[in-house]
């Protein structure tokens, strides 16, 4: 009789807590949740028996488990391999290491701050796919990696929560029944997927036959029940057994039949478990110790934040993707609560940290849709007003030269072909540089000469002369390979920033290489050695020396390049023969030095 005031509590407060979370943008889990709090002993105390509740409620944890199972079809985990088991296993490994060591740090025992780390990695998926469905973004870069982190992140909950009773077991038992236990469980799992086939569809095809739609669902809540009990006996986890049992039946007839008639079940009983955990989630740690529970939320969101943006970079997700990434999946997740709460009935560690975890969890769901609003509102927004434009279109007729760079090298030569009138197409890959020529009345596309499609739109392929005067040495290089490549017949007349720049593009096959500063130097020279006493002719015979060996040492240097060891050793030795090639100049034009002097007396 006191069982049905309950169920009516349970239900009204999810009624009225779930959707008014959802229009909120919080998703339904924060709502169950919600609802926990609100009737449970740290608030209206309109329910009290939280262990009991909780205990009832993996029910829905194992139906959840069972529905995974179901979902990894092998055809459907080949499609998604690079994301599942490529970013997906990353995000997992790093952050379960980086959350390891700070639980380590704040004085956890290895196996403790093991089960800590890695269920604070995980992420809600119920909360993130649906966030994602309401905001139409599944499809996104974002999306998609979301989706397969996700699921990499439910697959590897199974083994961890099987793993659970183990190390409670590696407590209490000798390591060689310890290792004897392992091996019969790992037999156990071996027989249930390979005879489990032979057992299962041959049921389900015996019900279809001989039995009507609710016997069918009776089927399934039989050997979803039963496969936990199972599991459960032999000394792993009830989920784990209904996971095995969804994996066999994953590319059978029946999965879609199954996943509908078991859905509405799974997702009344797993709202009980969040709502019982919202129960057993202790308000009063907030008032004890606000500055710890806090930090764990903060430091939670940053560090997993960090990997998966670090992640999403190094698979060059594009655009903003990889800051959408970080905000949508750095909160803590459902598997978290089963975690945390099976390592405390294992004894693994104590209540008070779950209650600790339990709380952080949740205040890091309940920030996700803020830190997520903060993200399209503020920070999207930003960047979006300072972002470069976008590249121009060139709708204009070829034209014999492309100057690629139109900095203060490519403006001098720009000015002197406009004076001989000879057309020609300007690129700039800076857009700032791009507004200020534009200001004096210059004509100048704004777009980087390395991409193929704008050289194409620039008409290269009917331009005789590119001349390459690109600041930036990476992407002069860039630019020069990918014209050497696809527009062979284009001469190009480079600037070179320095000798390695020269040697760079030299490898690259570029033939009529300019270093921007040798002509300006040698010519201060030349005035400096004349106002210095030199004659024009002593002078112009000294920086025509000079100059012819600079660009022969430019050739043989070309060879050892990349050793820098040799490129010490030849110019230690370019300047001793530079040296005496002088000195042997200057006692060439003594005899003539003198008789100038005694002319001029």
């Amino acid at each position: 009789m006191n069982f049905l005031p309950q169920v009516i509590v349970f239900l009204v407060a999810a009624c009225l807590a779930v959707p008014l979370s959802r229009k909120s943008g919080f998703g339904s889990v924060l709502g169950y949740l919600i609802a926990g709090v609100v009737i449970g002993p740290w608030c209206l105390r309109l329910i009290t028996s939280v262990d009991a509740i909780l205990s009832f409620s993996q029910i829905g944890v194992v139906l959840l488990l069972f529905i995974i199972g179901l979902e990894l079809q092998p055809s459907r985990l080949w499609a998604l391999r690079r994301t599942v088991f490529g970013m997906g296993a990353i995000q997992v490994l790093v952050s379960t290491a980086l959350l390891t060591l700070a639980a380590r740090a704040l004085g956890l025992e290895l196996v403790p701050a093991l089960v800590v780390g890695f269920g604070l990695s995980l992420s809600s998926t119920a909360f993130v796919l649906q966030m994602l469905a309401e905001k139409k973004q599944l499809m996104d870069h974002h999306g998609r990696a979301a989706f397969g982190i996700l699921l990499f992140q439910d697959i590897a909950a199974i083994p961890v929560l099987a793993l659970l009773r183990v190390f409670h077991a590696s407590a209490s038992l000798h390591q060689t029944h310890l290792l004897t236990s392992i091996i019969i469980i790992i037999m156990v799992v071996a027989v249930s997927v390979s005879g489990g086939r032979y057992v299962l569809r041959p049921l389900f095809r015996f019900v279809m036959q001989f039995g009507s739609p609710e016997i069918f669902t009776a089927s399934a809540l039989l050997i979803v029940i039963g496969a936990g009990l199972i599991a459960n006996s032999i000394g792993l986890s009830m989920g784990l057994g209904a996971f095995i049992a969804g994996v066999l039946l994953a590319d059978s007839s029946y999965r879609h039949e199954l996943e509908a008639d078991l859905e509405p079940f799974k997702g009344l009983l797993l709202g009980l478990f969040f709502v019982a955990v919202g129960m057993s989630v202790n308000l009063g740690l907030l008032v004890h110790i606000p500055l710890i529970v806090i930090g764990v939320v903060i430091g939670m969101l940053a560090l997993k934040g960090v990997v998966l943006y670090g992640m999403a970079k190094l698979y060059k997700l594009p655009d903003a993707a990889p800051r959408n990434l970080a905000f949508d999946l750095a909160m803590g997740g459902e598997f978290a609560f089963v975690i945390f709460n099976s390592a405390a009935g294992y004894q693994i560690f104590s209540e008070s940290l779950v209650d600790l975890l339990n709380l952080a969890v949740t205040l890091s769901m309940a920030a996700t849709p803020l830190l997520v609003l903060f993200n399209e509102k503020v920070i999207q927004r930003f960047q979006q007003e300072n972002a470069p434009p976008e590249f121009d279109r060139i709708d204009e007729p070829g034209n014999p030269v492309i100057i690629a760079g139109f900095g203060r090298f490519g403006q001098v030569v720009g000015r002197l072909l406009r004076m001989k009138k000879i057309p020609f197409t300007a690129l700039e890959a800076d857009h700032q540089q791009v507004d200020v020529i534009r200001r004096f009345g210059n004509k100048i596309f704004y777009g980087d000469a390395s991409r193929l499609d704008l050289m194409r739109a620039a008409k290269a392929e009917q331009a005789k002369f590119l001349v390459l005067a690109i600041d930036d040495v990476e992407a002069s290089v860039r630019a020069a390979a990918m014209v050497r490549k696809h527009f062979p017949n284009l001469t190009i007349l480079a600037r070179a920033r320095n000798r390695y720049h020269a040697h760079l593009l030299m490898e690259l096959g570029v033939k009529i290489i300019v270093r921007e500063t040798l002509f300006s130097s040698l010519r201060l020279a030349a005035d400096l050695l004349q106002k210095l006493g030199l004659s024009a002719q002593e002078t112009t015979s000294s920086i025509d020396t000079f100059q012819k060996y600079d660009e022969a040492l430019l050739q043989r240097q070309f060879a050892v390049f990349r050793d820098e060891n040799k490129m010490i050793q030849t110019t230690k030795e370019a300047a001793e023969e530079l040296r005496h090639l002088f000195e042997e100049d200057s006692q060439s034009d003594e005899p003539v030095a003198a008789s100038a002097k005694g002319s001029s007396a």
